[in-house]
């Protein structure tokens, strides 16, 4: 899942260029982009009708159509509009974006959100972060009620907005968006909650909280859940390797990424590592060349990210890939050869590991929670089917058999973009359960927060293996 609006939102929200809300939509711009919406995502998601059908589907286009009875919309009510229709499909790949632009502008003119970051855990909602002038509300308190209505309902309120397969990745995706920005997104304004709080002591108690500025919000809240950073740290002779998301804006990224990741190998290799801990959580995602080439650097054996893979092409998909990629290698070749609405497997070439001399050849441990994504959670399935390595965390949000390579294209009248998958990826084992990656060595992640229970959790289990030699 490439959602790198909400990484670039900081530095937007710097920029009075962006300051200025769109005009206005015209009522009939609005119908007419919502008629080519429903049509064109039937032509170019893989499946759309897996999980809902056609006469569901179908019921709810009227019933939006149907709201739309004022001469004009903003772009704020047009995108909520819009996504209630995508995310209907329960696909996480067939999605619209926050409306960034619309919370920009509203940034700009004063605007104000709800002052405490939510984690939500086993049905529950936990603060995260609390960015509120009400000091009586601790990290790790329990909201049981926003302004009398259960966190349950709340959620149930906000879920239309969210693209996902089950209730347990929307409830990621919200922590990934941020509760606050979504809350905004469908109340808009409000200065103030009455909050029921259930304390760790299990005492419920009423408060308020008053809204804090969109700046000051932004600016406070130490950054986005999905960020991951670059960083090998040794302890002993375990060797930690967060490799970075599976992707870059560069056009030199790949070579950049893999020449960290033969880097970082290196400096193990002369380490004589016993161990290697490899960082997935907290990662978007990306492209497979990269993912590809960092489990080859411990791969004991040529392998795929799938069992099996299957593709639908469109006009829609054949114009962009017209635009975006090389039409001259094979797989954007069968794209635009094959006839519009047609379904065919396709076949990468296996992944081979890296020369023996360059391999990691100890023992391995890969790191998820329920913030990652999309090709990070594909290949934490890859590495556990093909036995490359432990799984260690919690379940991911994502699922790794998944409608799933996503492009995009931009709605005629109102420019909204729109993204869909045009493909059905079935992992390496076969499963096509509606699951996500389950680990080997199950390790919360409460709250997503500096208190790393994951790692220091492993860390520990590894120091008391008969000769480890760990140091912090």
């Amino acid at each position: 899942m490439k959602s790198r609006f909400v990484v670039l939102l900081l530095s937007l929200l710097s920029h009075t260029g962006f300051a200025q809300e769109v005009s206005k939509l015209s009522g009939q711009s609005v119908k007419d982009d919502l008629d080519y919406l429903y049509q064109s995502i039937q032509s170019t998601h893989y499946n759309l009708f897996a999980f809902r059908n056609q006469k569901q589907y179908d019921s709810l286009y009227h019933q939006l159509k149907t709201r739309i009875h004022t001469d004009s919309l903003t772009l704020l009510q047009t995108v909520s509009l819009y996504q209630q229709l995508v995310s209907f499909a329960n696909t996480g790949h067939c999605e619209i974006d926050f409306p960034a632009r619309s919370y920009i502008a509203y940034a700009h003119s004063g605007g104000v959100v709800f002052p405490l970051e939510l984690a939500f855990e086993n049905g529950k909602a936990f603060v995260r972060n609390n960015l509120s002038s009400n000091t009586t509300i601790e990290v790790g308190d329990e909201i049981v009620t926003i302004d009398n209505i259960t966190i349950q309902d709340l959620l149930r309120q906000l879920y239309p907005l969210v693209s996902a397969e089950r209730t347990y990745f929307k409830n990621a995706k919200i922590e990934l968006l941020s509760f606050p920005r979504l809350l905004f997104q469908h109340n808009e304004r409000k200065d103030n909650w009455t909050l029921q709080i259930r304390n760790k002591a299990n005492q419920i108690s009423n408060t308020e909280v008053k809204a804090v500025s969109v700046i000051d919000y932004e600016t406070s809240r130490n950054g986005e859940v999905v960020n991951p950073l670059k960083k090998l740290q040794l302890y002993g002779d375990i060797a930690y390797l967060n490799p970075g998301p599976f992707g870059s804006n560069e056009a030199d990224g790949e070579s950049v990424f893999k020449q960290y990741i033969d880097s970082a190998f290196s400096v193990i290799r002369t380490k004589n590592s016993k161990h290697l801990i490899i960082d997935l959580r907290n990662n978007p995602g990306g492209d497979n060349a990269y993912s590809d080439y960092l489990i080859s650097c411990f791969a004991h054996k040529p392998f795929k990210w799938y069992s099996a893979f299957s593709v639908k092409t469109s006009k829609i998909l054949k114009h962009h890939t017209r635009l975006q990629a090389d039409t001259s290698n094979d797989y954007a070749s069968a794209l635009l050869r094959n006839t519009d609405g047609t379904v065919f497997k396709y076949d990468f070439p296996a992944c081979k590991p890296l020369e023996n001399a360059k391999r990691f050849k100890g023992k391995v441990y890969v790191l998820i929670n329920r913030q990652t994504y999309s090709m990070a959670a594909v290949s934490a399935a890859l590495i556990q089917d093909y036995k490359f390595g432990k799984i260690v965390g919690e379940e991911t949000g994502d699922v790794p058999t998944l409608y799933a390579s996503q492009f995009s294209y931009a709605l005629p009248q109102t420019g909204i973009v729109v993204k869909v998958p045009k493909s059905y990826i079935v992992r390496v084992n076969g499963s096509k359960q509606l699951e996500g990656v389950k680990p080997d060595i199950y390790i919360q992640d409460h709250l997503l927060d500096a208190n790393d229970e994951i790692l220091a959790t492993l860390l520990k289990m590894l120091s008391s293996v008969p000769g480890s030699k760990t140091k912090k």
